[in-house]
């Protein structure tokens, strides 16, 4: 039977999944102008094209990637990390262009990842993971 720690954990799993997965999703079919309008973004930072534009181009992959896994609960231990280190990435550019009003959203996200991190192995029980287990 499942009890309100698992269901609390799914949820809170497939929103911050569907967040992800979304950014990614949206991102993806216009992946040069996107990559075109953060290197604007970042024009007067202190960050130099060289490294803006590889990560402009793999955000989206990132994101749709830790959304898809957080979304089917496959490899969700390592979905949250990343996330969280996806997270970190981007309060760092952020505040490189000191767009703060963008910062509780990415330490929202981040606290998510942080606390279900802490309770993955007891209730993460809606999950591709848990198949794999008992195979």
């Amino acid at each position: 039977m499942t009890n309100s720690f698992q269901w609390s954990f799914l949820l809170g799993r497939l929103a911050v999944g569907m967040s992800m997965f979304g950014h990614g999703l949206v991102r993806l079919p216009k992946l040069a102008g996107f990559s075109s309008w953060m290197i604007g973004q970042f024009q007067k930072s202190m960050l130099p094209v060289i490294l803006v534009k590889p990560f402009s181009y793999a955000l989206p992959i990132a994101e749709l990637l830790v959304g898809l896994f957080l979304l089917l609960g496959l490899f969700t231990r390592q979905a949250l990390i990343a996330g969280g280190f996806v997270m970190i990435s981007l309060i760092f550019g952020t505040s490189m262009i000191e767009e703060w009003s963008a910062i509780p959203s990415q330490l929202i996200h981040t606290a998510f990842f942080s606390v279900m991190l802490c309770f993955v192995r007891d209730y993460n029980f809606y999950a591709i993971d848990n198949l794999k287990r008992k195979s």
